[in-house]
């Protein structure tokens, strides 16, 4: 878990900020996106998001060439970058410390920096600028990642001021953290999106790189101790890894007990990320899986539904 020890505020290390989201959490809200993440889920869709340290990456469809550039080569002090035989160049991602000496001079922005700190004044200057979408349709500011949770000092400070200035606040988590992250957070947070990514521990070990063990005893502190706090359950919902029945029946078994926990939702898997690999020059590991059938997302949604008397008996 990162934690900020320079002096005064407290800065946090911001990879994104997305506005106008409708998906986290009520209303219209702004996402903003943290660095670091705790896991390493196989299918994740923001692995710019997984190092705590700002990383080069880079576009060759926006690299305009050696012959009307070649700027890039000079400025690199580890010679990291070279030419490829199309004339444009080429990121040697072993030697790369991901200094970001060579973006600012890249005319193109072939070559771009994921993530940098900022304050939490400046979040919010940023944030505010949709204050009249929030007070319309109840929104506010979400916390995301990465695991933003891995930064408590930072959220909680955010959050708390977000909360003074009218805003309602939520954060996303895959609860792989120690626990005094959650307890220092969560007392700023009306809404928690929470992840069930796999239920068997072997199988969560095998997909997404750690025991759930740590995140089932998380979540079930959290319900007892922000009884007021609206929690939100969430599986992201990769075929042939956890878009089965036995999955979605031991989330609601885990999670019906606590009314606090309002809402179980299924994301079906994407491959709108797979792209930010070939930036950070990775492979990404599922390349042939495909989207959930369609049937499937809906039989399931059937039993969530019935679980919380939505509807009727499933098919």
């Amino acid at each position: 878990m990162e934690t900020s020890t320079a002096p005064g505020p407290p800065k946090g290390r911001v990879l994104d900020i997305q506005h106008f989201c409708t998906h986290d959490g009520p209303g219209i809200r702004t996402t903003v996106f943290l660095k670091g993440c705790s896991l390493r889920c196989k299918w994740c869709c923001n692995p710019e998001s997984i190092s705590p340290r700002p990383e080069l990456a880079y576009d060759a469809k926006k690299c305009i060439g050696q012959s009307a550039c070649r700027r890039c080569l000079a400025a690199c002090p580890e010679q990291a970058i070279d030419v490829a035989a199309d004339g444009k160049v080429r990121v040697d991602w072993d030697r790369c410390t991901d200094c970001g000496t060579c973006v600012p001079v890249c005319p193109s922005r072939a070559l771009h920096e994921f993530g940098g700190q900022m304050t939490v004044e400046e979040v919010l200057a940023d944030v505010e600028q949709d204050a009249a979408f929030y007070r319309e349709s109840g929104g506010g500011i979400t916390l995301s990642g990465g695991e933003c949770l891995r930064q408590p000092e930072f959220c909680a400070a955010l959050l708390a001021q977000a909360r003074r200035r009218g805003m309602t606040t939520a954060i996303e988590t895959a609860g792989y953290v120690p626990w005094r992250a959650f307890a220092q957070v969560l007392p700023y947070v009306d809404t928690v999106l929470h992840d069930f990514k796999v239920s068997d521990p072997g199988r969560h070990r095998e997909w997404v790189g750690a025991d759930n063990a740590r995140i089932h005893e998380n979540y079930r502190r959290a319900y007892e101790a922000f009884p007021d706090t609206q929690f939100i359950a969430r599986t992201p919902l990769v075929p042939g890894v956890n878009d089965d029945e036995r999955h979605v029946r031991a989330v609601l078994a885990f999670i019906r007990p606590h009314r606090n926990v309002i809402d179980y939702e299924l994301l079906p898997y994407h491959r709108y990320g797979e792209s930010k690999y070939q930036f950070l020059g990775r492979v990404y590991d599922l390349r042939d899986f495909a989207a959930p059938a369609a049937e499937s997302l809906a039989r399931l949604r059937a039993i969530i539904d019935q679980a919380f008397g939505r509807g009727g008996a499933p098919k």
